[in-house]
C-alpha cells in the first residue's frame, strides 16, 4: 500500500479507465475528480476525440522550434571555441540524437494518457512533489523565453533600423540600451502574450503555417549570399584550431553536453504536446523526422550563409539580423525581417511558454490558468535580464546551458526509471488528481524521487567550475572539487545518477506501485 498519513483524505472510487485498441487511455468520466484542488480543465486528461495531432503537426512543431536565431548561432559558438565547421556540425547533430532518446521515452506517457508533463511527474514525485520538477523546468523556460524575446527584439531593432534610418538605431540611450531597442523588445513580448492568451489550439495553428515560411526565408538568405559572393566562402576550408587530438576532445565533451542541454528542457515536457497525439506512431515519426533533421538543417544553413558572407563583407557575421542589415535590397530586408520574427515567435511559444504555463497552473490549479501561466512566464523572463545571459559564449555554453542541462537530466532520469522500469508504463489516471490515492505517498511527496533528483543533480553540477579567464561564477576547482571531472559530462552524469538512484530506492517496492490504487480499484476490470 502507498505511504500516507492516517488522517489523509482517501480518494473516492471513480469511473473506470478505458484502454482503447491502440493503447491510448482515457477516463470515462471526469466528474469524480473535478472537485479536487489538484484538478483544472487544462491539466485534465485530453479526451480521445481531441487527440488529433498528426505526424505533420509534430514535424512542424519541431521545425518551428528549431529554426530560430539561437539555433542559428549554435555553430558560431562552437567555431568561436576553436572547432571547424565539420566538428561543429558533428557536435550539434550528435547532441540532438542523444537527447531525442529520453524525449521519446517521456513522450510516450503524454500520448498514452493525454496528460501534460507536471501531471505525469505526479506519478513519481507525488501529487504535490511534482511541483519540484515542474517549477525547475518552468524557471529555466522563463530564462529561455527572455533570451529568445531579447534576441527577437534585437533582430526587429536592427532590421527596422535598416528601413527607418539612423534616427532609429541612434536613438537616446535608456538604462544602457537605445530606447528603440527596448521598444522592439516590448513589441515582441506583447505579440507573444497575445498568442498564448488564445491557448494551445492557436499555438498549433501558428506552428503549422509558420514552419515552412521560416525555412523558406532562411534559404532565401542563403541563396542571396552565396550568389552575391560567388561561392560558399572560406569557412568551409578553414582548419580546426583544436585539431582532432586532446585539444578537441577537451572542448568537445562540455560542448556536446551543452548541445544536449539546448533541448533537454523538451526531454521533460514533450508530454505537453504529445498528449494531443493521434497515435504513438504519429508522435514518434514526427519527432524522429523533426528534431535531428531541422537542427542539422539550420546549422548547415548558418555555416554556409556565414561563410559566404565572410567572402562578401570581409568578416564572419553569425547574427542573421546583423547580416540582413548589410543588405541593400529593401525587399530582401523585409523577407529577412519576416523570417526572423516568425522564427523567434514560433520557437519561443512552443519551447518556452507552453511548459511553464502548465507548470505554474499545476502549482496553483485553482488560481492559475494556462493563459495566466503564460503571462507569469513573460514577466519572469524579463526580470531574469536575458541580455546578460547571452553576452559571452563561454558563459552561455559552459554556465547557462551546461549547468541547467545537468540538473534537468536528473529529473529526466527519474521519469524514465519510474515510467518504464518500475511502473512498466502503467498509470492510474484518477489518482494523479486526488489526495490520498496511490500517488499521494507521504503528504503528497515521494522522498525517493526527491532524493534521486538530488543525487543526480549533485553528480551533474556539484563540480561546476569556471576555467581561468572565462569570468564565470564558479570557482576554478569546482563547487565540490571531488565532482569536478564529472561536470564536463554533466548531462550524462545527471541522467544516470537520477535513473539509477531512483531504481535503487524504489525497486524493493516496485510491486506495490504497479497495483491499482484505491481510486480505480473498483474499475480495474475495465482495463
Amino acid at each position: 500500500m502507498t505511504e500516507q498519513p492516517a488522517d489523509s483524505l482517501v480518494a473516492a472510487p471513480t469511473a473506470a479507465q478505458i484502454t482503447h485498441p491502440d493503447g491510448r487511455v482515457e477516463l470515462r468520466d471526469l466528474a469524480p475528480i473535478a472537485d479536487s484542488r489538484y484538478f483544472n480543465n487544462e491539466l485534465a486528461p485530453v479526451p480521445i476525440e481531441r487527440r488529433t495531432w498528426s505526424t505533420y503537426n509534430f514535424f512542424a512543431l519541431w521545425m518551428g522550434m528549431a529554426h530560430n536565431i539561437p539555433s542559428y548561432t549554435l555553430a558560431a559558438s562552437l567555431i568561436a571555441l576553436g572547432m571547424n565547421w565539420v566538428q561543429a556540425l558533428l557536435t550539434i547533430t550528435l547532441g540532438n540524437l542523444i537527447v531525442l532518446v529520453p524525449m521519446l521515452l517521456n513522450s510516450h506517457a503524454g500520448t498514452k494518457y493525454g496528460i501534460p508533463f507536471p501531471v505525469f511527474a505526479r506519478a513519481f514525485y507525488g501529487v504535490r512533489g511534482a511541483n519540484l520538477a515542474a517549477l525547475l523546468r518552468a524557471f529555466i523556460a522563463c530564462g529561455w523565453f527572455g533570451i529568445q524575446t531579447w534576441v527577437g527584439g534585437e533582430a526587429l531593432y536592427v532590421i527596422v533600423g535598416k528601413l527607418a534610418g539612423r534616427g532609429w538605431t541612434n536613438s537616446a540611450v535608456v538604462l544602457g540600451q537605445h530606447w528603440t531597442l527596448w521598444l522592439s523588445f516590448g513589441v515582441f513580448w506583447v505579440v507573444q502574450m497575445l498568442i498564448i492568451w488564445r491557448g494551445m489550439d492557436a499555438i498549433r495553428r501558428f506552428e503549422n503555417w509558420t514552419a515552412p515560411l521560416v525555412s523558406i526565408g532562411f534559404l532565401i538568405l542563403l541563396a542571396y549570399v552565396v550568389i552575391k559572393a560567388g561561392g560558399f566562402g572560406p569557412i568551409l576550408h578553414e582548419p580546426s584550431k583544436l585539431g582532432w587530438g586532446g585539444g578537441f576532445w577537451k572542448v568537445f565533451a562540455p560542448s556536446l553536453m551543452a548541445m544536449i542541454a539546448f533541448w533537454s528542457t523538451l526531454s521533460l515536457n514533450m508530454p505537453d504536446f504529445t498528449r494531443f497525439g493521434g497515435s504513438q506512431r504519429k508522435q514518434l515519426v514526427g519527432q524522429l523526422l523533426g528534431l535531428p533533421t531541422t537542427m542539422s538543417f539550420i546549422a548547415i544553413v548558418a555555416i554556409l550563409t556565414t561563410s559566404g558572407a565572410q567572402s562578401l563583407y570581409g568578416e564572419a557575421i553569425w547574427d542573421p539580423a546583423l547580416l540582413a542589415s548589410r543588405f541593400t535590397n529593401p525587399a530582401l530586408v523585409v523577407v529577412a525581417l519576416i523570417a526572423l520574427v516568425l522564427a523567434t515567435v514560433s520557437a519561443n511559444l512552443a519551447a518556452n511558454v507552453v511548459s511553464p504555463s502548465y507548470d505554474f497552473s499545476n502549482a496553483f490549479p485553482r488560481r492559475v490558468t494556462f493563459a495566466v501561466g503564460g503571462l507569469l512566464t513573460g514577466i519572469i523572463g524579463v526580470a531574469i535580464q536575458p541580455w546578460r545571459l547571452i553576452s559571452d559564449p563561454n558563459i552561455y555554453i559552459f554556465t547557462w546551458l551546461g549547468f541547467y542541462g545537468g540538473v534537468l537530466a536528473a529529473v529526466a532520469g527519474v521519469l524514465v526509471a519510474g515510467y518504464w522500469l518500475t511502473n512498466r508504463t502503467r498509470l492510474d489516471l484518477a489518482d494523479l488528481y486526488l489526495p490520498g490515492g496511490r500517488y499521494w505517498f507521504t503528504g503528497g511527496w515521494n522522498w525517493r524521487a526527491v532524493a534521486a533528483t538530488l543525487v543526480g543533480g549533485v553528480l551533474a553540477v556539484g563540480g561546476a567550475y569556471s576555467a581561468p579567464g572565462q569570468g564565470g561564477p564558479f570557482p576554478a576547482d569546482g563547487l565540490i572539487p571531488l565532482f569536478k571531472p564529472l561536470y564536463d559530462y554533466g548531462w550524462v552524469a545527471g541522467l544516470a545518477g537520477g535513473l539509477l538512484s531512483y531504481l535503487a530506492l524504489s525497486w524493493p517496492g516496485a510491486a506495490r506501485t504497479t497495483r491499482p490504487g484505491p481510486a480505480v480499484a473498483a474499475a480495474s476490470a475495465e482495463y
